[in-house]
């Protein structure tokens, strides 16, 4: 199975939101997507953690 899940954390408070999927085979390099942050009350880049 070529989908894993991911964890997303926000780039300035490093508080991990969202969890998702994602295809390793097409995408092996990490994600950044623009979501909003709960704990900052914004929208803000959050990057694929480990």
């Amino acid at each position: 199975m070529p989908r894993e899940k991911i964890i997303l954390a926000c780039e300035t408070c490093k508080n991990r939101n969202y969890f998702t999927s994602k295809n390793k085979r097409t995408h092996p390099e990490r994600v950044e997507w623009k979501k909003y942050c709960p704990r900052c009350n914004v929208h803000r880049v959050h990057k694929e953690t480990k």
